[in-house]
């Protein structure tokens, strides 16, 4: 750096303390340099083309944008010029007053008492001031500075760029400090190529999303060049140089094996489909193709489509091509929930190793539960280091802190012990994978106001973002995800929606608020075309002078129509008043029914499919079926299961009942009984189904699991697909009566209008040809649906169900990422400031998300007595204390399972066992202790845990 007349003073501004840089001092100067280094390998090895092409418009012309990436991340840390900094670290202090850079300590100590404001806000304050001063135009200083303010993940207001009075510039720096600051910018810049300071500026304001995309990669690039393993401390400001940086970051960057996507590739034919698939698309899976093909910018893409269609792979091939038309350079595929994801994460495996067997280990799985996936363990064998806990230096001296309260704490933040050392599988880093398969709620998280969102939302753009059962998303879900749709349509990133049930409704906010980020605006009207038939495929993007387009087209199913017979199969509903006997009497009276049902329905054999609408109605007719037909023939699936229990009771389930199942011989019988687990994305196939009422589409959902595939072969009996309904009472001359349960997860009005469409005994509904309607009558508002005595109950059900409607919609824009008349400001500036956050950890993110009370997961541990040993729940000894040999930690981790909402308050009064306190993966753990009879009282409930029943609440004197 001795070409360039650079202050002595550079030579002692540190940027890392030595027990931050592998013992050694890291010079400011030298920390910057390393980050641009780290910069233009992400531009060369890591960014979409679609990104870099973003990039070059908005830095001049092609070939500019990767500079301009590599200053933008370069001069990050550059308020760490100031006092406010320097003062930090004792050791650096001396050095830096030695120089002859001072500031008085008490009036710097007084402004930062009560004052957040350090090296971040500091760096966007001179960032401000001095690309001002050389002249830039006052719009591009005003995306810039909250790049550089935001990085420790929230965007501050320019009011809070201010130094505190109290300080008297002794935070800023006075003297010789503005000179230094200036040296700092001038040496950075002329490093990366520049003349000077004015010949940075950018030509184009980016986009609000290009902006946060931005902020992103600036965080990303700090982060790496943080990782002191790599970027050890140099205190010699003569060594340091960019070529010096570039040799270390490239090192860096092959040890951690970071790397993008599938690049640039060519559009595929249509030969692609079978070379993925191995076999010829369905006429459906054409149409999504083509409309993919045909769609003139990127936009969204709404299939509509049976259960059992295909849908997956259409949307996978489509994925191909808008990749290959539009640059983008991965996936992110989100799933309704974890038991959805898993098999999606192999499918989506198996479709990539088809493309190119080199991208099928890339594929990162996102949800709580995955260290108990199979595969996913199987990926990771040969992991072990924490990919998180080498970046200490980046929230050095508690810059982890955040005015608005959206930062999470260091235990929040902690990665996962068990996962390899890929810099990807770190925390909040997980979407910044090339190829991703996760609940939908990562995708949800990237629009709330969090802390470091910017690396969710860095992470989606540059992909082809898939999301399936999007119906399944309500009313609060859905603020959350019209906020996501409002950003990736700004980012230019394509989405591919899939739904059997959408109703009209839905579609169409989800295209407007597509559409109406792509423009920029905060209200687009929009009229979405419709189209007649099913399997159907809505496309939209912006054409030019950002008016709307459209493409629309329906084909035929790929099987015929079939006649499913819809019984109704009441049973006696307990009033609000009844005792609890009376409600355990009418419970088993329903059971029974059920089991006469189908000791008829199999007496020659075959499966049956008993939905439930709560796990203790589903444990309820367990029971009572297993009494019937034995254990060998009745399984139970629910939530409330251990995870280790649970996802081998899926696995099972889907072998018993999946496309490869084993033949019954003679008369052999299986029933399951499941919650709402078996709904979606469950790949069962049985002969009969039994379900509690619910939302016509999800009544339709789960009939999507009977007869699914055509060439099953079934009992005589049971050769045409039936549909029998209970949970609701029949009252004459008025409405029905729905069983608790139901009525309090989907409400009255949904349930009354899904009644009114329910057939007379002995009639059918024809699936898939009538699914559209169905789902567009009972999501209608027609009165008429309902017969005339339940029409006054409608009425008042329709009112009760808007105004809770209202309320969820209200209380979930308090998370939300942009507040409602903010969507057409140019810039990222206080985006962060006033409003809730959610917090981050997963816990609290799923709850601000999905709209529950903040639920807690327990690891369930067995003691006979106090003072004796601990043990698993397998009868394995740990230790007077808890402690967990390695060989037993995937067995206590299996023990966990999540406690319904209504024992939050207690559950957070629980802790870990005396030996966990400090342990990666189990400090953070609860415990609860069960007896030797495996039961443990929680507040004033009764629990147990049971293999065959999973987690049970006792009633008093049971």
């Amino acid at each position: 750096m001795e070409r360039w007349e650079c202050p002595a003073e550079l030579g002692v501004l540190w940027g890392k303390s030595k027990e931050r840089a592998g013992g050694r001092m890291n010079l400011l100067m030298s920390h910057l340099l390393d980050t641009s280094a780290v910069a233009e390998l992400m531009w060369d090895r890591f960014l979409a083309p679609s990104t870099r092409e973003a990039l070059d418009i908005v830095a001049g012309g092609a070939g500019r944008g990767r500079p301009l990436l590599a200053w933008l991340c370069g001069v990050h840390d550059c308020g760490k010029a100031t006092p406010a900094h320097q003062r930090l670290w004792s050791e650096g202090a001396d050095l830096v007053r030695a120089a002859g850079l001072a500031w008085r300590e008490p009036l710097a100590a007084a402004g930062a008492k009560r004052s957040r404001w350090r090296h971040d806000w500091a760096g966007g304050l001179l960032v401000r001031e001095m690309l001002s001063a050389a002249r830039w135009e006052p719009g591009q200083v005003d995306w810039v500075w909250p790049l550089v303010a935001g990085h420790h993940g929230a965007f501050p207001t320019l009011r809070d760029l201010r130094e505190p009075p109290r300080s008297k510039s002794q935070l800023k720096g006075t003297g010789r400090w503005p000179e230094v600051q200036q040296a700092v910018l001038d040496v950075l810049t002329r490093e990366l190529g520049f003349a000077e300071l004015c010949e940075v500026q950018p030509q184009v304001v980016p986009s609000r999303a290009l902006q946060m995309q931005l902020s992103g990669l600036v965080v990303m690039a700090d982060w790496i060049a943080s990782d002191e393993r790599h970027f050890t401390g140099i205190d010699d400001l003569g060594s340091l140089s960019l070529n010096g940086a570039r040799k270390r970051a490239q090192a860096a960057w092959e040890v951690l094996g970071l790397r993008g996507g599938w690049g640039a590739m060519a559009v595929p034919g249509p030969e692609a489909f079978e070379d993925r698939f191995g076999c010829s698309p369905r006429a459906s899976q054409v149409m999504v193709v083509e409309a993919a093909r045909r769609m003139g910018a990127p936009g969204m893409l709404v299939v509509e489509a049976p259960m059992g269609e295909g849908k997956t792979e259409a949307a996978l091939a489509a994925t191909e091509v808008l990749a290959a038309r539009f640059g983008a350079d991965g996936v992110f595929v989100g799933m309704p929930t974890q038991a959805t994801s898993d098999p999606m994460f192999t499918r989506t495996r198996n479709w990539l190793d088809a493309l190119d067997p080199r991208l099928a280990s890339q594929v990162a799985l996102l949800h709580g539960k995955r260290a108990f996936n199979s595969e996913w363990k199987r990926l990771l064998e040969d992991g072990g280091e924490d990919p998180g806990g080498f970046f200490g230096g980046v929230d050095e001296y508690g810059l982890g802190d955040d005015p608005y309260g959206a930062t999470a704490t260091v235990a929040e933040c902690a990665a996962e012990r068990q996962a390899p050392a890929e810099w990807f599988l770190g925390g909040k880093r997980g979407l910044l994978a090339p190829f991703v398969v996760g609940t939908v709620d990562q995708l949800l998280y990237a629009a709330t106001r969090t802390c470091h969102v910017m690396l969710r939302m860095a992470g989606l753009a540059g992909k082809v973002v898939v999301l399936d059962e999007v119906h399944a998303c309500d009313v609060y879900m859905s603020q959350f995800l019209l906020e996501a749709l409002r950003w990736l349509g700004q980012a230019r990133v394509p989405v591919v929606l899939l739904s059997a049930t959408l109703p009209p409704a839905q579609r169409r906010a989800l295209v407007t608020s597509y559409l109406a980020g792509a423009a920029s605006r905060e209200e687009f009207p929009v009229e979405v075309p419709e189209t007649e038939g099913y399997p159907r495929v809505t496309a939209g993007w912006l054409g030019e002078g950002s008016m709307p387009r459209f493409y629309v087209d329906a084909s035929r199913s790929w099987r015929d129509d079939l006649p499913v017979a819809v019984v109704p199969l009441p049973e006696e509903v307990p009033g609000p008043r009844a005792t609890s006997g009376e409600r355990n009497a009418s419970q088993a009276a329903a059971d029974v029914a059920v089991g006469d049902l189908l000791e008829k329905e199999l007496a020659d054999g075959g499966t049956a499919l008993v939905i439930r609408n709560s796990v203790a109605r589903a444990q309820s007719a367990y029971q009572e079926l297993r009494g019937r037909f034995g254990d060998e023939e009745v399984r139970l699936l629910h939530a409330r299961f251990t995870v280790a229990r649970r996802a081998e009771l899926s696995e099972e389930c889907l072998e018993l009942l999946g496309p490869k199942r084993p033949s019954r011989s003679g008369k052999g019988r299986l029933v399951l009984v499941a919650t709402q687990l078996a709904e979606q994305s469950f790949d069962v196939d049985a002969d009969l189904l039994v379900t509690d009422l619910a939302p016509v589409d999800l009544l339709l959902q789960r009939m999507g699991r009977v007869h699914r595939h055509a060439d099953t072969l079934r009992p005589e009996r049971l050769r045409e697909p039936r549909l029998y309904v209970t949970g609701f009472q029949v009252r004459e001359d008025r409405e029905p009566a729905f069983v608790y349960a139901s009525e309090k997860i989907y409400g009255r009005d949904l349930l009354l209008r899904t009644a009114g469409v329910l057939p007379a005994s002995g009639r059918w509904w024809s699936v898939p040809g009538g699914v559209p309607t169905l789902v567009e009558k009972v999501y209608g508002t027609h009165a008429e649906l309902l017969p005339g005595s339940w029409r006054s109950a409608g009425a008042h059900a329709a009112e009760e169900q808007a105004d809770a409607d209202q309320r969820r919609a209200e209380s979930a824009r308090e998370f939300l990422l942009t507040r409602h008349g903010e969507h057409e400001k140019p810039t990222l500036a206080g985006l962060h400031y006033g409003g809730a956050s959610a917090g981050s950890s997963e816990e609290r993110l799923q709850a601000a998300v999905r709209d529950g009370e903040e639920s807690v997961e327990v690891i369930l541990v067995a003691r006979n007595a106090e003072g004796e040993t601990f043990r698993t729940l397998r009868g394995r000894s740990l230790s007077i204390n808890g402690d967990v040999a390695p060989e037993l930690l995937d067995e206590v981790l299996g023990s966990t399972v999540r406690l319904p909402s209504k024992f939050t308050g207690d559950a957070l009064a629980l802790t870990p066992l005396p030996a966990w306190h400090g342990h990666p993966w189990l400090g953070r753990s609860r415990a609860l202790v069960l007896d030797g009879a495996r039961r443990a009282r929680l507040g004033t409930a009764a629990l147990r845990y049971d293999d065959l029943l999973g987690l049970c609440e006792e009633q008093a004197g049971s």
